[in-house]
């Protein structure tokens, strides 16, 4: 095995998380460090998208290291998508979702990347059902939904997954595979079926997950969570009987 880092680019979809994204930001570990084996991986750029925000979120994100991109089509699909465009242009090894509200633990970046010290693993997701929750961080509408999502991928595409989380690691030319197009709810659900139904090797690891800095434009309403319910579920359904 090849004992050069890996380069890791991080992209975080952001909408008005002025207040969150400099303690996100901040806890992201620099420079080279140490996985499993004699494997490292070192951070590259890290890649905010401003998904139209009303706030100062691309000014403390530039203050705070990151490299800002604008996508003012509001929809978190549409903000990786449009991240992704700009890393095209000089692809890393590895890309790392991480959302920009403080819930997730960027300090835990080093576990989520060690299963990639198996080559054949293309795909990462750190599982919140798995690790550690801080009480009220996982909503009852997200624990449900995610329960009914990973039965359908496991029934539907014998993909056994135990939550949707944000915050997941892919290989670029995997990621390049899935060609993947949701623009909003759908992105992690797609992402998931997609590397099921070409049948990319994937890991769950445990994560730490805690109670968001401010007010989720998602589980946060009931718009937002019948919405985003709806999208995976019609996704779900469109890629069982749908091309890869």
């Amino acid at each position: 095995m090849s004992t050069r880092a890996l380069v890791v680019d991080v992209v975080i979809p952001a909408l008005d998380e002025e207040r969150a994204l400099p303690a996100v930001l901040d806890e992201i570990p620099r420079g080279s460090f140490a996985l499993r084996g004699d494997l490292r991986a070192s951070v590259r750029r890290i890649v905010v998208a401003d998904n139209g925000s009303r706030d100062r979120t691309a000014e403390v994100a530039r203050a705070h290291g990151a490299e800002v991109v604008h996508e003012p089509r509001r929809g978190y699909g549409s903000a990786c998508l449009r991240a992704l465009a700009t890393l095209a242009h000089d692809p890393p090894d590895v890309v790392v979702f991480l959302d920009g509200d403080h819930s997730d633990h960027p300090a835990e970046l080093p576990a989520l990347l060690a299963p990639l010290t198996d080559e054949a693993v293309q795909l990462v997701i750190g599982s919140r059902t798995l690790g550690e929750s801080e009480r009220g961080a996982l909503t009852p509408q997200q624990r449900v939904g995610n329960a009914i999502a990973c039965v359908a991928l496991r029934v539907l595409y014998r993909a056994r997954y135990s939550d949707l989380g944000p915050f997941r690691a892919i290989r670029w030319r995997a990621l390049e595979a899935l060609r993947m197009r949701d623009r909003d709810y759908g992105w992690t659900v797609e992402m998931q079926v997609k590397a099921a139904r070409r049948g990319l090797l994937h890991a769950e690891v445990p994560v730490s997950y805690r109670r968001r800095i401010g007010v989720s434009k998602v589980s946060g309403t009931i718009r937002g969570t019948l919405g985003a319910s709806r999208k995976i579920l019609w996704l779900l359904a469109r890629h069982a009987v749908g091309p890869a």
